[in-house]
């Protein structure tokens, strides 16, 4: 499964994309740049019933795109 067909694949399941699920992330007082992959892996199951691979692609885009601190990247 390409990287496109996960999201896509949250999508149709969640109804929202990765700008969505932060903003969700935020009012729900989860999101901070220091979450933990695993804080929001626990987060997006409780809520939307995704497995890790899906919340997995959902946490790679928030370190793509600069949401989140990446200790690999130095922040």
């Amino acid at each position: 499964m390409s990287f496109q067909a996960y999201i896509d694949n949250i999508r149709a399941k969640t109804g929202k994309t990765p700008e969505q699920l932060k903003a969700h992330a935020i009012k729900a007082g989860i999101f901070s740049k220091d979450i933990k992959a695993g804080d929001l892996v626990a987060w997006l199951k409780q809520e939307y019933d995704l497995g890790h691979g899906h919340s997995m692609a959902i946490w790679a885009v928030f370190k793509d795109e600069g949401w989140v601190n990446d200790p690999k990247r130095g922040k």
